[in-house]
């Protein structure tokens, strides 16, 4: 079958190999991978930004859907012909403190789909059969391949932040797992909700306003320090979602979150940031990080796309056969696209 493989640790180390079709355990499931989004992980990985997290040769792809072809001879509760998303914890201990407190995701032995074990961008992944959750009949496969984007967001805002009813909530980056966080927002009865972006986001936020956001603001041609002064009290954000991650990403977080307030940061800098946090302790702010997700986060997730509480449609700029990867990079990186699913190829 053919995959998308990071076959070394260096930049562009990226191409279509042919490789063999994975033998399953009694715990897995063998599924044929219906779609499988492209993430920034991938780009960073593509770019040798990632290197310490990789083990290649390895098949990229994390964010995926598919039907169960066959199932080890002790896995309950799956059959051939079902449709399921899975987790993206490829890998984990089972036995330490986080993994046996339901919060694997953060197990220090976690190998991830994609980097750390064989991901999606090919037409058979083998995956343990506690990591599948059901697709419901009224979710698409091609809503179902952005679960994971979603549940990054959800795990941000309702596991990790308080929202309350009337909250003012500034999301910093409107790409997808920004545009999520939005809807999220919303949902969880915020009064404002604000998402800030540069000049080449321009496309996305018109998209990020169409999902309801209130204002959209373009930095540095537009000052959102001077939007929050107007809203509200005038004191600042209850929460600051920060999905960019860089350094002056988390500069505008500081200035946008009032006292006592909220930042979670969701994006990775993967640079020093160069700035002071002296006054996160002079205004009693909370820095909190949020990474991952776990089996509760998933149903969630799920429970709201079956009853279309959130919008996946609007993101999804194209589909292509996983031969086109390094296209859809491009479209991605240059920010032509929101959202690009890959699918299998014979």
């Amino acid at each position: 079958m053919k995959a998308v493989v990071y076959y070394e640790r260096a930049s562009g180390a990226v191409e279509i190999r042919d490789v063999p079709i994975p033998a399953w355990g009694p715990d897995e499931c063998l599924v044929k991978v219906k779609y499988c989004g492209i993430c920034g992980t991938e780009l960073h990985l593509y770019h040798g930004q990632l290197d310490l997290l990789a083990n290649p040769p390895v098949i990229l792809g994390h964010e995926w859907c598919g039907e169960v072809v066959e199932v080890g001879e002790r896995v309950k509760g799956f059959r051939p012909g079902d449709r399921v998303v899975s987790e993206t914890a490829a890998y984990t201990c089972g036995t330490c403190s986080y993994c046996r407190a339901g919060e694997y995701h953060l197990c220090p032995e976690r190998l991830g789909f994609g980097y750390g074990v064989d991901g999606a961008f090919t037409a058979y992944v083998h995956a343990r059969a506690v990591l599948l959750h059901p697709i419901p009949a009224e979710v698409s496969y091609e809503a179902a391949a952005m679960c994971e984007p979603i549940c990054v967001a959800y795990n941000a805002l309702f596991e990790k932040s308080r929202i309350r009813p009337g909250d003012t909530v500034v999301v910093i980056g409107p790409g997808p797992i920004g545009l999520f966080a939005t809807q999220l927002a919303r949902l969880a009865g915020a009064g404002t909700v604000i998402v800030t972006g540069t000049g080449k986001d321009r496309a996305r936020l018109d998209l990020a306003r169409q999902l309801g956001a209130d204002y959209t603001v373009v930095v540095p041609d537009e000052d959102p320090v001077a939007l929050i002064k107007r809203i509200g009290d005038g004191m600042g954000a209850h929460l600051v979602v920060d999905s960019a991650g860089t350094g002056p990403a988390v500069k505008q977080a500081i200035d946008l979150v009032r006292r006592n307030g909220q930042i979670t940061k969701i994006g990775f800098a993967l640079k020093p940031l160069n700035l002071t946090l002296d006054e996160l302790v002079t205004r009693g702010v909370t820095l909190q990080g949020s990474f991952s997700h776990n089996w509760r986060t998933w149903e969630a997730v799920l429970e709201l796309l079956r009853l279309g509480r959130i919008q996946t449609e609007p993101l999804l700029s194209a589909i292509m056969p996983i031969t086109a990867w390094r296209e859809a990079f491009e479209q991605l990186e240059s920010q032509q696209a929101v959202k690009i699913l890959l699918h299998p190829v014979d």
